[in-house]
């Protein structure tokens, strides 16, 4: 089942390896293929832009895929056609979020238990897929969180720090973020941070020792280098660390920063304190996704959580419209510019960058 759809539509497709991602990267028009059997068509009005986007096309996650793939994470948009033998109540005319590869696309096709029913298609609601899900989940079951507990969170102003933030603090805990500009104070403490910390004007690694001698339960960790090994040093006893990514080295060939502590060191510190460090990656946390959804809505609308999306509409190109300005979306990022998450509008396909 489906509605009046076109012949042809565009996607972007990684035609080389490589973590430069205009370099890897092309719009390419392809064949609209009807859903097979247990598979949904989303005709996707907005897309969200990761971290990670550079490390898919750069093959950091799968060493053996092979060139042409197709990339992006998360979408939010409208099912248009429905295969047969689907079961759920995700119909033609739905409005659905999903995290699943091909998102850059205006037209994604996934399994139907990927496409989560949503109250209304909406930008911010895009940040809750992969972003949402990935502080909600990991701060929940791999960093096992608790009433009281004192967190630090990371590049904390953006797409997923703030829900790390929001989320620590819904669960009564003391929250710590770092960012880069004093505008990211501000949205941090307009979203319930307990102690903000551009670092940029503060001394990270003083402030904590100063100020938390004794050290923080839970860090949310995305940045790696330094980042990273301050964090570890700020580790309470039990202390947990969860390291959903290292951004720092991203863009780098080797795709990390070497860290300037020796394993032998790094184990001692750990060791001494009885703390851990602990990896989070979310696909493999897909079956927890639809209860993290509802709590993450229903924070929301008990006003305890209030996602930011930028559009880049303060960007040199923004705002984002059209697969053409993905690319530019993903420099955006990593100019470290952005409040809360990048989302672009591929609806528009008119729009010259």
């Amino acid at each position: 089942m489906s509605k009046a759809l076109p012949a042809t539509f565009r996607k972007i497709v990684v035609q080389k390896i490589s973590q430069n991602f205009r370099e890897a990267t092309q719009i390419v028009e392809t064949k609209w293929v009807e859903p097979g059997k247990g598979s949904v068509t989303v005709k996707n009005h907005w897309v969200g832009i990761n971290a990670s986007d550079i490390n898919y096309t750069a093959g950091r996650y799968d060493p053996s895929v092979k060139v042409p793939f197709d990339c992006g994470f998360e979408g939010v948009g409208e099912v248009v056609a429905v295969g047969p033998g689907c079961t759920s109540n995700v119909s033609v005319g739905q409005a659905v979020g999903y995290s699943a590869y091909g998102a850059f696309s205006e037209y994604t096709t996934l399994p139907e238990n990927y496409a989560l029913p949503i109250p209304v298609i909406r930008p911010e609601l895009l940040s809750y897929l992969v972003s949402g899900l990935t502080a909600a989940i990991s701060l929940e079951k791999v960093g096992e969180i608790r009433r009281g507990e004192k967190v630090l969170v990371t590049a904390a102003a953006g797409g997923t720090g703030q829900f790390a933030v929001q989320w620590a603090k819904a669960h009564g805990c003391h929250v710590i973020g770092t960012c880069s500009s004093d505008e990211k104070v501000e949205f941090l403490k307009s979203i319930g941070c307990d102690r903000p910390i551009n670092y940029t004007k503060e001394n990270f690694g003083k402030v904590m020792k100063e100020e938390y001698p004794k050290g923080v339960d839970v860090v949310y960790e995305s940045i790696g280098g330094e980042m990273f090994e301050t964090c570890v040093n700020s580790l309470a006893i039990r202390g947990r660390l969860i390291t959903i990514g290292f951004i720092t080295g991203y863009e780098k060939d080797a795709g990390f920063v070497p860290l300037k502590t020796s394993t032998p060191a790094l184990i001692s510190k750990l060791l001494t304190k009885s703390a851990s460090v602990r990896g989070f990656f979310l696909m493999q946390y897909m079956r927890d996704y639809p209860e993290f959804l509802v709590k993450l809505l229903t924070l929301q609308k008990e006003g305890k959580l209030k996602p930011a999306y930028d559009n880049g509409q303060t960007s040199p190109q923004g705002p984002f419209k059209g697969l053409q300005a993905i690319p530019h979306a993903i420099d955006y990022l990593y100019s470290k510019k952005n409040v809360g998450k990048i989302v672009v509008d591929v609806r528009d396909t008119s729009s010259k960058l």
